[in-house]
């Protein structure tokens, strides 16, 4: 079917509001967008595939094979700031500072449900994945949708997330890369030379929709504050437990040239590491976000 996507405020020299067919794949919670090339999108198909991003929170394009990593970076400050590849790995090359390739012949596996980065006072806003070599068999990826999560919770279960706060810690994940790296990147103007936990609310308020959704992924928290260590465990693993029921998730069956991005503040993603030896590399760039709020105002 072909539903017109709102559109972002347009300039006065623009024509009309583009019409994007959109394959809706869940009720409210991913689509498939047919017929753009995203190489050559136009500036109003590209104002309407952000706005659909925060309304559906999981785009797909298919047969995007013009989109090379100039054209990927291009595409992604068209659509917001682009971020440097990662706070502590640098890009896939010295042209490329903005792409963070997962290799799987290099330990690229993201095979834990996350949301990107979330371990920065600033995580991304969405987040533009790129097919570049994939293995005959698996390797697909799962989305799960952090709002629908919060709005399927009983209501006092909701009112206790309300007033949670989580601490969002990536040195599991990548402190031993950081201290045997001896370069150090930046991220937003900042050099990583630790990787200090941060805090985020446990419900955060999507600052262009209104709507709540849950704010934690066991990628990257490490603890709830101000509740004891059995506490903490228990209402993550409830959450997560939670966030991940079938219905609230999506998944892709990966074809080279294909483009996913996804709104990382609205959900958490799983990289199926199924495909044994055989290599799967895809390539990120991130859009600038900003501070994740709450209900009470934090």
């Amino acid at each position: 079917m072909t539903i017109t996507a709102p559109v972002l405020p347009a300039p006065a020299t623009s024509t009309a509001p583009a019409a994007l067919d959109l394959e809706r794949l869940a009720p409210g919670f991913g689509a498939r967008v047919h017929g753009v090339d995203l190489a050559s999108a136009t500036d109003a198909q590209v104002r309407a595939i952000r706005t659909a991003l925060a309304a559906h929170k999981v785009l797909f394009f298919s047969g995007q094979h013009a989109l090379h990593p100039d054209g990927q970076i291009a595409l992604g400050r068209r659509l917001g700031d682009v971020t440097e590849s990662h706070p502590v790995v640098p890009g896939v090359d010295e042209e490329h500072p903005e792409i963070y390739a997962l290799d799987s012949a290099s330990g690229g596996f993201a095979d834990v449900w996350h949301t990107d980065v979330t371990f920065v006072r600033r995580p991304p806003l969405g987040s533009v994945l790129r097919a570049v070599v994939l293995p005959p068999t698996g390797g697909d990826t799962q989305w799960a949708d952090l709002q629908l999560a919060y709005e399927s919770l009983s209501e006092p279960l909701q009112r206790l997330a309300d007033q949670l706060v989580a601490v969002h810690d990536g040195t599991r994940e990548f402190g031993y890369y950081l201290a045997q790296r001896e370069a150090r990147t930046k991220w937003e103007g900042e050099q990583f030379q630790a990787l200090v936990p941060v805090e985020h609310p446990v419900v955060r308020i999507h600052p262009e929709t209104g709507r709540k959704g849950l704010f934690v992924n066991p990628g990257f928290v490490s603890h709830l504050k101000d509740v004891s260590d059995a506490e903490s465990r228990y209402l993550l693993d409830l959450f997560y437990a939670h966030i991940t029921k079938p219905e609230h998730i999506v998944r892709h069956r990966w074809s080279v040239g294909d483009v996913v991005m996804w709104d990382n503040r609205s959900t958490v993603h799983y990289a199926n590491r199924d495909y044994g030896d055989q290599r799967r590399v895809m390539h990120r760039i991130t859009l600038r976000g900003d501070k994740p709020v709450g209900p009470t105002g934090a």
